[in-house]
């Protein structure tokens, strides 16, 4: 059983109970192993915590062994956003091209199996699904890892989700309450805003909360955004009519509430996160999220002491410091006490891979991004049976995505192409290098958010008018109209979605 340090005060406990922070190396350090034994209840983990299966779980043991019942969150969306497999890529497709299938079953498979291997590793909190309504194409940080733009769509995958995750014995935190999909501004660089009035936020931003509360979702992860309509002046991370007015007494939410990243620049540069924190546990929230940019124990310690002050000077009450700990506890005990079911339901799997031309033995997450793709022909169609040049438009990733997660088809199309090579281009002449590079050999243009990025679509008319016979691979929210002798829309770009395309070009 946990023990905690003697010397330890009840009201130090609570505040190092509410956070969870990060760390470094793919082994806990001393001191994090030292504030567990103090009353640390959470660990978050991040791409640089992972190398193996085999690590993270001897990694979870090690903290278990000071706390058995300590809570070990990552942020495994799948798809784009993947932690597990932040070298090689997911082995899921994201939200997106499970919104594009629209099969409820084959979504709670695939969160179910996700949810498996997290917990075959000692995981046993997942910040994920996203329930965010993607209803601004132009949305910079959430795009694919939105089920879609349709709002009855993403309720229902939401909820899907959500069971499929818990059913494998992981908690799920469904996120960014109440809804980053109609944002321009990427929460991690700056404070975006919604300006959508209250009835449109309660017919289109609440509706997959509410789906996911009602699928027993046992997190809820707040936004760093500004929502006029709801709170004219707090982010809702800080806000206490968004946090405890709405999520905990309109939509009748009784679970755990997480804060997004406070390291994030839409807190952090406007409160500071000592500030934000204090304000964010007042507002109702229960668990501070720190550790993807700070992963030290001098900020743990920052946060433990401002948090200890705020209630000694009466800024933040006691009572409700507790209540915010013995939430953090008692999701700790649940996963503790829940085991995980023993395999994906056969029905699922058996219709996603009959529908996919495949056994039912076939990987649900492979299944699903065969089933995502879009494939259109175009008049200048001819298969590609010859070793082509793979010329990747490469956009600046969104912090969440990360920038060292390899996409594309490249890698995959060589396996069945063998000879296939490739170039990475950006910028305003990425077009014309791409052109000369390729030479003689046939063109594969793979692209990500077209519509985003002027000189990523300049980039294609000067290849499709030079080669009318190129192939396109659209790998995030298609919104432009199919291009090219050969257009596949993925709808992600994790690994198997490049790997269900390179399958298509290459007619397997």
């Amino acid at each position: 059983m946990t023990t905690i340090a003697s010397g330890t005060d009840t009201l130090t406990r609570d505040a190092l109970a509410v956070l969870q922070p990060g760390f470094t190396g793919t082994s806990a350090p001393s001191w994090l192993l030292r504030r567990l034994g103090e009353g640390l209840a959470s660990v978050g983990l991040f791409g640089r915590n992972i190398a193996t299966p085999a690590q993270v779980a001897a990694l979870t043991a090690q903290l278990r062994a000071e706390r058995d019942d300590v809570l070990v969150a990552i942020d495994e969306e799948g798809g784009d956003v993947t932690r597990l497999e932040v070298r090689t890529g997911s082995s899921f497709p994201g939200n997106h091209a499970l919104g594009a299938v629209d099969d409820t079953a084959l979504t709670e498979a695939v969160a179910h199996e996700l949810g498996r291997r997290l917990a075959a590793c000692g995981v046993n909190l997942n910040w994920a699904p996203s329930a965010d309504i993607n209803s601004n194409v132009d949305n910079p940080v959430i795009g694919v890892r939105s089920f879609g733009a349709d709002t009855s769509l993403v309720a229902r995958h939401t909820a899907a989700y959500v069971s499929g995750l818990q059913s494998a014995g992981v908690a799920a935190c469904t996120k960014h309450f109440p809804g980053h999909g109609d944002t321009a501004v990427d929460s991690h660089h700056a404070m975006p805003r919604i300006d959508a009035e209250l009835s449109v936020l309660e017919s289109r931003e609440l509706v997959p909360f509410r789906a996911a509360i009602e699928a027993g979702t046992r997190a809820v992860m707040s936004a760093h955004i500004l929502v006029p309509a709801l709170d004219p002046v707090h982010p809702a991370t800080l806000s206490r009519r968004i946090l405890t007015g709405l999520l905990r007494e309109e939509l009748g939410y009784d679970g755990l509430i997480v804060t997004d990243g406070m390291e994030m620049q839409a807190i952090s540069a406007t409160y500071g996160i000592e500030r934000g924190s204090v304000l964010a546990i007042a507002a109702g929230a229960d668990a501070i999220c720190v550790g993807g940019g700070l992963s030290d124990e001098p900020t743990v310690l920052r946060l433990r002491d401002a948090l200890v002050a705020a209630v000694r000077s009466g800024e933040l009450p006691e009572e409700r410091l507790a209540d915010a700990a013995a939430r953090v506890r008692a999701l700790a005990a649940w996963t503790a006490s829940t085991q995980p079911t023993p395999s994906t339901p056969s029905s699922a799997l058996s219709s996603a891979g009959s529908a996919a031309g495949s056994d039912a033995s076939t990987d649900v997450g492979l299944v699903a991004a065969r089933r995502a793709l879009k494939v259109t022909r175009g008049a200048h169609f001819a298969p590609v049976t010859e070793a082509p040049y793979v010329a990747a438009f490469t956009p600046v990733a969104n912090i969440a995505v990360g920038d060292e997660t390899p996409w594309g088809v490249a890698a995959e199309l060589r396996r069945l192409l063998p000879g296939a090579e490739t170039g990475s281009f950006t910028g305003e002449r990425a077009g014309a290098e791409a052109l000369a590079a390729a030479g003689s050999r046939r063109v594969v243009a793979v692209v990500r958010d077209a519509h985003r990025h002027t000189w990523m679509a300049e980039a294609l008319d000067i290849l499709l008018a030079a080669r009318p016979d190129t192939v396109v691979v659209e790998m995030g929210v298609p919104q432009s109209p199919p291009r090219g002798a050969l257009h596949i829309a993925t709808h992600g770009a994790a690994r198997v979605c490049g790997l269900a395309a390179a399958e298509a070009i290459a007619g397997a």
